[in-house]
């Protein structure tokens, strides 16, 4: 039976770790098989040596994101505990350091995982980038950011936003409407994303003064987008076709960033992705790089990365957390 003794400094900081209900102690002692308690800020967790280890460094990193003003929630305590796993814990510090936005609620957006920071980063040195991985990992919202912060600092002078209405279940001519508002439904990620970073009333004046444009993939044919931060989001499901089309739109001074994720692909014929297939045709091109996340990188609610890491196992998608995190292509 081994012990270890942890000082956190003040009272504020042991309430954040112990966390509501002292969730979070719990979640430590359950994932590692420890015993935590707490008198006054020293923290004593004790059990198997390897476990005890583990334990301090999953706290250890929790500390230092209290240091550097990042709050403790489900996803980032989940994130402190991955790491420890695998002795990384200390580059819990990189995601500090890295800073894209403020909301229009005056959040600061940062990235929240190690794949997050290398597909900014990726977004910052390339004129294309592919996002590609599991829902919850921030490929959309993170885009949308990067396109907001490029267009406040004058380095594009629009945004456009574009994803595939490939219907789910429902075909548009049943839905009620004119074309924009058929596929408004299909859009409502990119919508989100832009009132969080704008604000509503500042949205719908740039949408009004077509400074932003959100539409679907096939309004994109025949363009040439100059000077501009495209986005195209769930290009899985894309044909190849459709992404040589999209991808040949850019122009001069303009960014591309293609998100997806392939075990999720809705067309017809799973093979014939234009996501997938770009990923292959488009190697060894100077300038264009790709970021596959894993469960690992999801930030939503628990279950989310939960029900991915199950679906992994069961054999029903294609797992890709042993992918390369950052590959220049």
């Amino acid at each position: 039976m081994a012990e270890k003794q942890i000082e956190l400094n003040s009272v504020d900081i042991a309430a954040a770790v112990f966390g509501t209900g002292d969730k979070n102690i719990r979640r430590l002692e359950n994932e590692f098989g420890v015993t935590a308690v707490c008198r006054g800020t020293m923290l004593k967790i004790s059990g198997e040596m390897d476990a005890v280890c583990a334990a301090a460094r999953a706290v250890d990193g929790m500390i230092l994101l209290m240091e550097n003003h990042t709050p403790l929630e489900d996803h980032t305590v989940n994130y402190c505990i991955s790491l420890a796993r695998d002795g990384e814990e200390k580059r819990i510090r990189e995601l500090t350091e890295d800073f894209v936005a403020i909301t229009a609620k005056g959040r600061p957006i940062r990235p929240k995982t190690l794949g997050q920071k290398e597909y900014l980063q990726a977004i910052r040195a390339n004129s294309i980038t592919f996002g590609v991985g599991p829902a919850g990992t921030g490929k959309t919202y993170l885009a949308v950011a990067m396109a907001v912060k490029a267009f406040k600092a004058k380095e594009v002078s629009r945004i456009i936003l574009t994803r595939p209405a490939v219907e789910a279940g429902e075909k548009l001519g049943f839905l009620p409407g004119d074309l924009q508002q058929k596929v408004d439904p299909y859009l409502r990620p990119l919508y989100d994303g832009l009132f969080d970073m704008l604000g509503e009333e500042t949205f719908a004046r740039l949408l009004e003064k077509q400074v932003i444009e959100v539409a679907p993939l096939a309004y994109m044919r025949g363009r040439t987008l100059d000077d501009s931060f495209i986005i195209l989001d769930e290009a899985q499901n894309t044909t190849p076709e459709q992404m040589k089309m999209f991808l040949t739109r850019m122009g001069n001074g303009s960014k591309i960033v293609v998100t997806g994720d392939v075990t999720q692909i809705d067309l017809p014929d799973k093979n014939r992705s234009g996501l997938v297939d770009a990923l292959k045709v488009l190697k060894g091109i100077e300038g264009i790089a790709q970021i596959r996340f894993s469960d690992k990188d999801v930030v939503r609610h628990r279950l989310v990365q939960e029900i991915v890491k199950a679906y992994e196992r069961a054999g029903n998608t294609k797992p890709v957390a042993h992918a390369p995190r950052y590959k220049q292509i």
